[in-house]
């Protein structure tokens, strides 16, 4: 059988970019003149919302504390509050924008696990849809995005 190519652009940026030297978390908090380039949609009291710009899936973003831990056990209080608010608001309007059936709510503590920035804790919020997987992720480990961040 022959191989077919499919054309997916935005993944050489992940494989082959330059990697991003230190906490991409803090980086944003400090560099709020780059919210837009950064894709930032929120930012709270506590904590900050943020596109993933490496997504699995349309929608997918991040949410983070603006301090730089790495278990929830060490969210303070108040940031605890915001941080779980900001997850439900955070559904609360993917669901009325993009519509999907389903979501993964994940947090991955540590290199080991998944974790891109294993010091910096944060939650990945990914939208689903009905037959949104296929081989790609499986095999190729790749994703097919089917939207640019830009029109989210």
């Amino acid at each position: 059988m022959k191989e077919k190519i499919l054309w997916a652009p935005w993944r050489i940026g992940y494989i082959a970019g330059k990697k991003e030297k230190g906490c991409l978390f803090c980086r944003v908090k400090r560099e709020k003149k780059k919210d837009k380039e950064d894709y930032l949609l929120f930012r709270g009291k506590y904590c900050l919302v943020i596109l993933n710009t490496f997504p699995y899936n349309n929608g997918h973003l991040m949410i983070a504390p603006y301090r730089h831990i790495k278990e929830p056990s060490q969210l303070k209080e108040e940031e605890a509050i915001e941080f779980w608010r900001l997850l439900n608001l955070s559904i609360k309007i993917l669901k009325k924008v993009l519509k999907p059936e389903a979501f993964n709510i994940g947090i991955n503590l540590g290199r080991t696990a998944g974790a891109g920035f294993p010091g910096h804790l944060h939650l990945h919020l990914v939208p689903r849809w009905n037959g949104d997987t296929n081989f790609m992720p499986v095999i190729a480990k790749q994703k097919v995005i089917s939207q640019s961040l830009d029109k989210l």
